[in-house]
């Protein structure tokens, strides 16, 4: 199991890819420190008590926890090597590793590797397979970039990972800096493919890759590029799910509710009525992979069904924050077309106004996505919903802004439909919460940002405030 005898020092161990492989290294009893910008700027403070509760030393990201020519740093691709501590881990000439690289190395060697990919809903699924491996009393090590609610005690408040003592190691395994090279699974699941970070013809590349080194592929042929790819596999190597189609496993008779959802899941011939505890056609979806992957990893049919419908979610995935006054707030990680346009789409079932602030997660995705993100919100917004965005989260480094959130709003506000700009966020929020009344829903949506959620709590309070 790597080297644990090295120690591993994180730069930006707060992350939401890094944070979770912290804890794997460190509950298999390897040495982990690490620094965070966000440590040294006071934000989100519970969050690093609940590192340092598990024997993780933290340090100023001012190069004075990297001492040694020993100690592994690990860094995401979005920290610069003018950081000091990057400048003196080139000096003492540490070894370096990216994150991806060391989620590989633990994956690749674990004798039961399950990896889901996907544009969307490969926290969701990952959470799901955890859940359905723990219930079956699997003990499984899982890397997730999201918490799961499931696991969330007093003890593990941030649980985005397990550590377990079973053969399973599962992982979401992301495609937008390609490192999805790197991964050998042995069940490989295939959500959707559309466009966040590259091209389509790479992620083509890369996920046709991906889904070719596993024994076992399951492919979501309800998406028309997914559909694509199934068809260059091994069809003896594959697994096929769909809502609504015609596939392996496949979702009949959809029944939304609010925070849950039921269908029909038809395979082999047979049929059985599920429930979910979490809403939307999309996460029905999610499901079928999470069953598909647990019946390819040979585990119980029916136990696998019985178990899933347990699964609570995950943080910051549709989740329901609170109410006052008859306005629901929901907090949501939607932050490219399909995620926000299948939050959306669950809204949508269920009668009331959506007043939607949508933070975006940098520059350079809103120059890549303009266009479907446009397309999205003119389309899935309805005539009497608000959209505020604000400016797009930064969190230093240099940034070309070439197209901003006004660009984005100028744009949907011409197809029709009601959107404003409001560089700040706070006065964002203030306004959706000036504007809500009996029967709304508001829905806070970006990625890359924590503290989005702490405002979402603060929207509560405001609304509560405005009762009385």
């Amino acid at each position: 199991m790597m080297q644990h005898g090295k120690s591993h020092f994180f730069v930006g161990i707060g992350g939401s890819g890094m944070m979770p492989l912290a804890m794997i290294l460190a509950g298999q009893g390897a040495t982990v420190a690490g620094s965070d910008r966000s440590l040294d700027s006071g934000r989100l403070p519970a969050k690093f008590d609940a590192l340092r509760a598990l024997g993780i030393d933290l340090f100023a990201q001012d190069g004075s926890g990297i001492v040694s020519p020993d100690q592994v740093v690990i860094a995401s691709a979005a920290v610069e090597d003018s950081v000091p501590d990057m400048v003196q881990a080139a000096t003492l000439g540490c070894a370096r590793m990216t994150r991806a690289e060391l989620n590989a190395a633990l994956f690749n060697a674990a004798p039961l590797a399950i990896g889901v990919a996907g544009t969307s809903g490969k926290s969701t699924v990952t959470g799901m397979i955890a859940w359905i491996f723990h219930c079956l009393d699997r003990d499984p090590t899982v890397m997730n970039g999201a918490v799961m609610k499931n696991f969330v005690r007093d003890d593990a408040p941030f649980a985005s990972a397990l550590v377990g003592t079973g053969d399973a190691y599962i992982s979401e395994v992301d495609e937008s800096d390609g490192s999805i090279a790197l991964y050998a699974p042995q069940i490989a699941v295939l959500n959707n493919v559309s466009l966040d970070h590259k091209s389509l013809e790479e992620l083509r590349t890369l996920f046709g890759d991906f889904a070719a080194k596993a024994r076992m592929t399951l492919v979501n042929i309800g998406d028309d590029e997914s559909a694509a790819l199934a068809m260059a596999l091994d069809r003896d190597r594959t697994m096929t799910f769909a809502v609504e189609g015609d596939a392996d496993l496949s979702a009949r008779k959809l029944a939304p509710e609010p925070f849950a959802i039921g269908f029909d899941l038809v395979m082999d011939g047979t049929t059985r009525r599920l429930r979910l505890s979490v809403p939307g056609t999309h996460n029905v979806a999610n499901a079928l992979a999470a069953i598909g992957a647990a019946i390819a990893a040979g585990l119980d049919r029916d136990a696998v069904c019985d178990a899933i419908q347990g699964f609570t979610g995950l943080r910051r995935r549709f989740e329901f924050v609170g109410e006052a006054g008859g306005i629901a707030v929901i907090d949501d990680f939607g932050h490219n077309p399909d995620k926000i346009g299948a939050t959306l789409d669950t809204l949508h079932a269920f009668p009331g106004r959506v007043l939607a602030l949508f933070q975006p997660h940098g520059f350079g995705p809103l120059k890549v996505m303009r266009r479907e993100l446009v397309e999205m919100f003119a389309g899935r917004l309805g005539a009497d919903d608000l959209l505020i965005l604000p400016d797009p989260v930064y969190q230093g480094g240099t940034v070309a802004r070439e197209v901003t959130s006004a660009d984005i709003v100028a744009d949907i506000a011409g197809a029709g439909r009601n959107a404003r700009h409001l560089p700040d966020r706070a006065a964002a929020a203030a306004h959706l919460v000036a504007q809500a009344r009996a029967g709304d829903r508001i829905v806070i949506m970006g990625a890359r940002d924590d503290t989005l959620s702490v405002l979402a709590r603060e929207m509560v309070r405001q609304l509560e405030g405005k009762q009385t």
